[in-house]
């Protein structure tokens, strides 16, 4: 719909068609260039006007050319991540002398959940500086201040100072979310749909590609070195956001009143807001299943191929990035006939069932089959519930929703580690993979007997 048009109604008055997302990716901005508009010529929401900070409109800068370096940088970015995250529990292991099979566990989950805690806690402060300072500003914050702190992990020295690098991490870093909302807020609405699906598969190649590098990689250098690289390959991905990504400046607007969360979805219609909190906690479960069972995946490779334990982590880990990628494509055909709803909560059966398998395998094959199947399950879980989300959310909402989901998202990466970890320290590694298992049958129980299907 041309700007013109969403510019002579009310926000509120806004079609439940016109919000309902017409590609597989969920279009968390597509009404702010809309609301942009309106609000310029008086808009108002039930009588109160509106107070935001909003850019300027997406034809100003060219999108597609945003588009293309965004995607390689955020491809290098998170190649650099996956480079070298996978081999933390080897690290710990052969470096930092946790040779204790238990502690190992415990440190495992303790790192892993301290980026996501603190993650968690700062994101609503970048969205803010975001709002405030731009897009590209806090995009390139987040690359800058994740390869420092990863090429940092190369000098702890012993299991706290790990944990406490990690930590710094997950505040400073957030190339996925800031390279979302810059893309978002930056292409025509029309567009927006295909160019997140262009930036989620930059997302799973550098996943795919970045853990089997890396274990190449760690069989010939030392493993510190390992994170060094990936720190490089954060800072080299910022170079070309510096140079060629054009933000449209942002439009400040001071106006008298806002409009709260949950004022918008008491009216929004019945049961919208309970189908939101179900979706957030949904992702919440979700990650806090997956990012639980990854660390335990390379600690189950340890167990059962202490010689070669770098090199199969790399395989498996890049199984999974390709199984995410192929069912990121391939999911919204999928959900077509069957549905959002019931697509997520099978898919949530299915990835328990293959981390039931990792836990249950006798062998390094058997263990990379489960992975590329948890992978599989994953990729179409998540952008399902995301996509539910989107659809459930009043236009005039999104904005600080998608802020909570981050948040719901960083929260489960943060106690995900956390309890695995600690299950298996306290027990073995196959009984917390088996806790990810029931953690991802209570997701699949939720979304199917909780959640809605959005309308269509």
């Amino acid at each position: 719909m041309p700007a013109t048009a969403g510019a002579r109604r009310h926000v509120h008055r806004v079609p439940q068609s016109a919000r309902q997302a017409k590609t597989s990716y969920p279009d968390f901005r597509a009404f702010d260039h809309r609301r942009s508009h309106a609000e310029a010529r008086g808009s108002s929401l039930r009588g109160a006007p509106l107070s935001s900070d909003r850019p300027a409109p997406a034809d100003v800068v060219d999108w597609r050319r945003n588009l293309v370096i965004l995607f390689f940088a955020q491809f290098t970015a998170i190649f650099g991540f996956a480079f070298c995250f996978p081999f933390i529990p080897l690290y710990l292991s052969h470096d930092l002398g946790v040779h204790n099979a238990h502690d190992l566990a415990l440190w495992t989950g303790v790192s892993g959940s301290a980026t996501g805690l603190t993650s968690a806690l700062v994101s609503p402060l970048w969205g803010i500086l975001a709002d405030r300072y731009g897009r590209k500003s806090m995009l390139m914050r987040a690359m800058i201040g994740g390869g420092l702190s990863v090429a940092f992990l190369a000098l702890a020295r012993n299991p706290l100072e790990l944990v406490v690098l990690r930590a710094l991490q997950g505040a400073a870093s957030g190339t996925v979310a800031a390279t979302t909302t810059l893309v978002a807020t930056g292409t025509p609405r029309e567009n927006v749909g295909r160019a997140m699906g262009v930036i989620s598969s930059a997302v799973a190649l550098g996943s795919a590609v970045g853990p089997f590098a890396g274990g190449v990689a760690a069989n010939y250098i030392p493993l510190r070195y390992v994170f060094l690289g990936g720190g490089v390959l954060l800072l080299i991905a910022v170079a070309p956001v510096i140079i060629g990504v054009k933000e449209a400046p942002i439009v400040r607007r001071v106006e008298a009143g806002r409009t709260s969360l949950r004022d918008v979805l008491r009216v929004a219609g019945p049961g919208t807001a309970l189908a939101v909190l179900v979706l957030l906690v949904s992702q919440s479960l979700l990650q806090i299943s997956w990012s639980g069972g990854q660390p335990l995946i390379s600690l189950r490779l340890l167990q059962l191929a202490p010689g070669s334990a770098a090199g199969v982590t790399g395989i498996a880990f890049a199984a999974s990035g390709v199984a995410s990628a192929i069912a990121g494509i391939g999911y919204s055909r999928l959900a077509a006939s069957t549905g959002y709803r019931w697509l997520a909560a099978a898919a949530a059966l299915a990835a328990a069932a293959s981390l039931v398998l990792m836990g249950l395998a006798p062998t390094v094959v058997l263990v990379v089959v489960a992975t590329f199947l948890a992978g599989l399950c994953i990729g179409a879980a998540l952008p399902a519930i995301t996509a539910m989300l989107g659809l459930e959310t009043p236009p005039e909402i999104q904005g600080r929703v998608f802020g909570l989901s981050a948040s719901a998202t960083a929260l489960g990466f943060g106690l995900g580690p956390l309890l695995a970890g600690t299950i298996a320290g306290v027990f073995s590694v196959p009984a917390g993979l088996f806790t990810m298992a029931a953690v991802a049958l209570l997701l699949a129980g939720v979304v199917a007997v909780a959640a809605r299907e959005p309308a269509q």
